[in-house]
C-alpha cells in the first residue's frame, strides 16, 4: 500500500467516525488562539521519537483505535476510576497502546501558554499526522476544533474493535459499520502494523477563540 493510501485511511477514519458536530472542524482552527499548538506537538512527538522510535507507530495506532470507538474525542485518554474501567484499560488497548506519555508533554505546554483553549483529541490527531511524517511518510493538512469526550467505557472499545481473531468476513463487516471499505480496511490495518518492527483530563469546556 502507498502511502497516499494510509493518509487518505486516515483521513477517512477521521471523516467516518467523528461526531456531528466535527463536520465544522478546519484547518489552522488554533491560528489566532494558540498559534504554537501544532509546533509544540511536533516538537514532542520528535522527542518522543528519538527516545523510542516505536513511538510513532503507536501514537498512530492510538489516535485509530480512539476515533473507531466514540469518534475521534480524546476517550481513549481517560483514566479508569473505581466505579468505571475505561477505554486505555480494555483488553483491546492495555498493554499494548502506547505514546501517551508524549500526549501528556504536548497537554502540559499547550496548557501552559494556553489554557482550556486545545483540546486533547485534537492533540492526538495532530501527533498522529506527525508521527506518519516523522516515519518518512507525506505530511497532510488536520481540520481542528474536537471537543473532548466524557464517556469512556472499556466495553465500548472491547465491542467496537477488531481482536485479533476476527476473519476476513468478520473484519469486513466490522470497517463496514464505520462506512469503510475492505481496500481502506487493509490500508490501516497493514500499513499501521507494519509500522511497528497522560493524563488528559476530558473537558468539553474548551474554548473555541
Amino acid at each position: 500500500m502507498t502511502r497516499k493510501k494510509l493518509i487518505i485511511g486516515l483521513v477517512l477514519v477521521v471523516c467516518h467516525c467523528v461526531v456531528e458536530l466535527e463536520a465544522q472542524l478546519q484547518v489552522g482552527f488554533y491560528r489566532s488562539s494558540c498559534s504554537l499548538a501544532e509546533f509544540i506537538v511536533k516538537q514532542e512527538v520528535r522527542n518522543g521519537f528519538i527516545r523510542d522510535n516505536g513511538v510513532a507507530a503507536g501514537l498512530v495506532r492510538m489516535h485509530f483505535h480512539d476515533c473507531f470507538v466514540r469518534g475521534c474525542d480524546a476517550s481513549v485518554l481517560i483514566d479508569t476510576t473505581p466505579s468505571n474501567t475505561a477505554e486505555k484499560d480494555s483488553p483491546a488497548n492495555n498493554p499494548s497502546l502506547r505514546g501517551f506519555e508524549v500526549i501528556d508533554n504536548a497537554k502540559a505546554r499547550i496548557e501552559a501558554l494556553c489554557q482550556g483553549v486545545v483540546s486533547c483529541a485534537d492533540i492526538l490527531a495532530f501527533a498522529a499526522r506527525d508521527s506518519f511524517e516523522i516515519t518518512g511518510g507525506l505530511g497532510y493538512d488536520v481540520p481542528a476544533g474536537r471537543r473532548d469526550g466524557r464517556i469512556s467505557l472499556a466495553t465500548e472499545a472491547s465491542s467496537n474493535l477488531p481482536p485479533p481473531t476476527f476473519d476476513v468476513n468478520q473484519l469486513t463487516k466490522t470497517f463496514s459499520n464505520k462506512g469503510l471499505t475492505q481496500e481502506e480496511m487493509v490500508t490501516l490495518s497493514g500499513k499501521n502494523h507494519r509500522l511497528y518492527t497522560q493524563n488528559c483530563s476530558a473537558n468539553l469546556g474548551y474554548k473555541n477563540l
